[in-house]
């Protein structure tokens, strides 16, 4: 008898996150940005699962730090995986694994513009999925790739520091690739593995008439990396031209038609302080992240939008898989109360949404820490069930927050419904 898979049981799973940016490589004016460096998870990991299961989740994203367990061309440090693993089961967690966060491993040269990424990063892939097999049950191959694309390709803030539409096509290619081969040497690896996609939504609001040819490009590119990974990109695709005069070639084209990754479950993240971009009229645009187009908190309307948007493209089950407020903590549990009533209404509406997640489980550091000399407090983002506090000696205690409260509530709330 075949089993129902879990997305397939019409629960939903309240899910946490921990944040895992991994932008290792250095150059003058810019610091490594290791998330778990900073939020010293590294050491204090065992804490933060534990904190993860007191709040009731039931699912985890969590990132693994390539960099780190893949220190050489072909060496493999699982020790410190290894360990958390073992922590996860112990604490009942179920991991979606993130392969990738944004950075590649300090010896690939080029990093995503090299032209072995996408074998490389496949290797990788199946390394854990070999390893872990069976114990690791859901992975994404890559989170937000489309922003991964527009800061490594498009405004040149992280490696390999690329500018325009050639770079961000280039970066593109590349990471499209990538996902493709690393979910079918996973697959190989480990038959049973689930693949939940994740990415950033983008939505626009304002004079969208003052600036109609860019709002249309932008709308559509919105979803480029996942039409490309399901071969849905065809001659009628409205990107086909753009991608065709900044470096993709017809076998590209005909090559992610014939090689596709297709998900189990699409995920969305989305945040209501800055997922809504605003056109205004008579406004020249902005070309990079310091001058970006003015944000708009579109509050619940935007959420109820992208699960829609996403559940209606793809036509799989669609997995909030971030969402948060950096406020006090009064703001982050108004919007866990008027976001998790927005994911119900949709239910109710008939939209296939399977989970929730909120980002994330502590604080976490603003990525202007790489650009910065401060120190690592003066970045930090009070967005956690706990906040992050340094105690005398400088370690970073964990403090108990209303706001875990209140998503556990929920969370155990879902879980007797289910």
């Amino acid at each position: 008898m075949t089993q129902t898979p879990w997305y397939a049981d019409g629960a939903l799973r309240f899910a946490l996150g921990i944040e895992d940016t991994f932008v290792p490589q250095a150059r003058p004016g810019q610091r490594p940005l290791d998330e778990y460096e900073l939020m010293q998870h590294y050491d204090l990991w065992e804490t933060d699962l534990a904190l993860t299961a007191q709040a009731g989740a039931s699912m985890l994203r969590w990132g693994i730090p390539w960099y780190r367990v893949n220190p050489a061309p072909g060496t493999w440090d699982w020790s410190w995986l290894d360990r958390v693993i073992d922590g996860m089961e112990r604490n009942g967690i179920d991991l979606v694994a993130d392969l990738i966060h944004y950075g590649t491993p300090l010896w690939l040269d080029g990093e995503f513009a090299h032209p072995d990424y996408p074998e490389r990063v496949a290797e990788y892939g199946a390394a854990v999925a070999e390893r872990y097999r069976g114990r690791i049950r859901h992975y994404t191959p890559a989170n937000e790739p489309l922003l991964n694309a527009m800061y490594c390709g498009e405004f040149g803030h992280w490696p390999p520091y690329l500018t325009g539409d050639r770079g961000f096509v280039t970066v593109l290619r590349a990471l499209t690739r990538g996902i493709v081969r690393t979910q079918a040497a996973i697959a190989e690896a480990d038959p049973a593995a689930d693949f939940v996609h994740v990415e950033a939504s983008f939505r626009f609001a304002g004079d969208l008439d003052a600036h109609r040819e860019v709002h249309e490009h932008l709308r559509n590119r919105a979803y480029i990396v996942q039409d490309l990974v399901m071969g849905r990109v065809d001659d009628a695709h409205p990107l086909r031209p753009y991608l065709l005069a900044n470096g993709f070639s017809e076998s590209d084209l005909a090559w992610a038609r014939e090689n596709t990754a297709m998900p189990d479950v699409v995920g969305v993240n989305y945040y209501p302080q800055h997922s809504t971009e605003v056109f205004e009229a008579g406004v020249e645009l902005g070309g990079g992240p310091g001058a970006l187009r003015p944000r708009l908190n579109a509050g619940t309307d935007g959420l109820k939008d992208v699960l829609t948007s996403f559940a209606e493209r793809y036509r799989k089950p669609v997995f909030l898989t971030e969402t948060g407020f950096t406020g006090t903590v009064e703001e982050r549990i108004a919007w866990l109360d008027a976001s998790v009533s927005a994911v119900e209404e949709v239910r109710a509406e008939g939209v296939d949404v399977v989970g929730y997640t909120w980002w994330c489980v502590t604080d976490m550091f603003e990525w202007t820490y790489r650009y910065g000399d401060g120190d690592p407090m003066d970045y930090r983002l009070g967005m956690g069930l706990w906040a992050l506090e340094p105690d005398a000696a400088g370690v970073l205690t964990r403090v108990h927050t209303a706001a875990a409260d209140r998503f556990r509530a929920l969370a155990l709330s879902a879980t007797r419904a289910r």
